[in-house]
């Protein structure tokens, strides 16, 4: 779902930046706006990820150091993809 979102806020963007030299100024306010909505519901939905690894971590009785080790490999795994 974050990609999603991720893709719809440079596919705004590049929108945004075409309105302007257009001269469209009020849409291109429009997609700028709605591009910064959809790269921050991309980054919401990260932090939810993060938030749910580190409370199953912490039910689960794991350390700090193999909370953050787990945390990096799933971030590595994300960014592969």
């Amino acid at each position: 779902m974050e990609r999603t979102f991720q893709a719809l806020a440079v596919i705004l963007a590049f929108g945004a930046a075409y309105l302007l030299w257009v001269g469209n100024h009020d849409w291109a306010f429009v997609a700028a706006v709605l591009g910064s909505v959809s790269f921050f519901l991309s980054v919401r939905f990260q932090v939810k990820a993060r938030n749910k690894i580190r409370e199953a971590a912490i039910e689960s009785g794991l350390d700090a150091a193999e909370e953050a080790e787990s945390e990096r490999n799933r971030a590595s795994e994300t960014s592969e993809k």
